[in-house]
């Protein structure tokens, strides 16, 4: 055989040689790729649940990343894994950004149902009742108390008046329009939106409820109608005299008679810082326009958030010649036209209502 024969040979061997280690190698390549996609599509899509009992809820806090959210996820035992997660989430999802909030995950589950629950935020909510009569402090401390957002944060949230600028233009806070009502929110809500939330329903209950009922001439502006209201919010307690209350003030306020509602009193000691639970007779005295034994007229502002029928009452007043009210104790009010009237009314049903009480207490020690 020829040197070039031999030669011919030898390449023909290693030819055929490369091409079996090489198709086998091919083969292996491709066994393991079939393997790790099955083993990948296994544990993901195989329902899991690494947790003891029935359920397990799970917070996750805003501003946590994708892969935070899925390393808690796996540690609490809701996905069987967080990195096979994360490749699905990014390659398949297009790297959707995942909610927060608080979640309840019930029995097994595979991944892409836990990313799906993330991604579109059914998150469990919370409810906080925001009841008639709190004043804007009082609306952020119930909501901080309640875990809806910093006291600080949701305060800042209520010096915003652009929701309600093109109602009362001169607006410098939202006090007033936060409206009492049941409210759902998930946890987390940024205090920005629970805040619009009640301005939103306040504007919504407005237009459908109070506006329908306004007189067709010499409706008053939404800013005095809202400060009327909440002085008859915080005066009022039985249903009944929410109408004469605002008739009363009304009927004041047309004859350029001062208010002298306790609560605006109350109102001005609390912006400085002044107020201990008691209203004293120099308390009346403080120099502040929200003092309306001092300042006629009604105050600045509103006071407090009224309700639904503080708004109708102050819409809609009772058409009476009362001037004057005085509390009986007993959530009712004994009203009266002229100051002899009332001033009978204030020795029944305060001088001597309370110098009997005294004396039956002295008498039962």
């Amino acid at each position: 055989m020829s040197q070039v024969s031999q030669k011919k040979g030898r390449k023909t061997r290693t030819s055929w040689l490369w091409r079996i280690l090489t198709s086998r190698w091919s083969f292996a390549t491709l066994a393991l790729k079939v393997v790790s996609a099955w083993l990948f599509w296994h544990f993901l899509f195989s329902p899991f649940q690494g947790f003891a009992g029935a359920e397990r809820r799970v917070v996750v806090a805003p501003g946590l990343s994708a892969r935070q959210i899925l390393d808690r996820l796996d540690r609490e035992g809701v996905i069987a894994s967080s990195w096979l997660s994360r490749a699905y989430l990014v390659l398949v999802l297009g790297n959707r950004p995942l909610k927060a909030g608080e979640y309840l995950f019930a029995g097994p589950a595979n991944g892409p149902q836990v990313l799906a629950k993330l991604i579109q935020g059914e998150s469990l909510e919370r409810s906080v009742t925001v009841v008639e009569g709190l004043s804007m402090m009082e609306t952020a401390d119930l909501l901080a108390r309640e875990g809806f957002g910093e006291r600080g944060a949701l305060l800042d949230a209520m010096a915003q008046v652009g929701t309600i600028a093109d109602l009362d233009p001169e607006a410098t806070n939202l006090e007033g329009y936060l409206f009492p009502d049941t409210y759902s929110f998930a946890p987390g809500t940024p205090p920005g939106e629970v805040v619009r939330a009640l301005v939103a329903n306040f504007r919504a209950r407005y237009a459908r409820e109070i506006v329908p009922i306004l007189p067709r001439q010499g409706a008053p502006p939404l800013r005095r109608l809202v400060t009327l209201a909440s002085i008859v919010e915080k005066e009022a307690r039985l249903q009944a005299e929410r109408t004469l209350i605002a008739g009363v003030y009304r009927n004041r306020l047309d004859q350029g008679i001062g208010l002298y509602a306790d609560p605006t009193v109350i109102y001005a000691l609390r912006l400085a810082g002044r107020w201990d639970g008691n209203i004293r007779r120099e308390d009346l005295a403080i120099d502040s326009p929200y003092n309306t034994y001092r300042y006629p007229g009604l105050p600045p502002g509103p006071i407090a958030s009224p309700g639904l029928a503080s708004l109708a009452a102050a819409a809609c007043p009772a058409p009476v010649r009362y001037l004057y009210f005085v509390s009986k104790n007993d959530g009712s009010h004994a009203f009266a036209e002229t100051l002899d009237e009332h001033n009978r009314n204030v020795e029944i049903w305060q001088r001597r209502y309370f110098r009997e009480r005294r004396n039956q207490e002295a008498a039962a020690r």
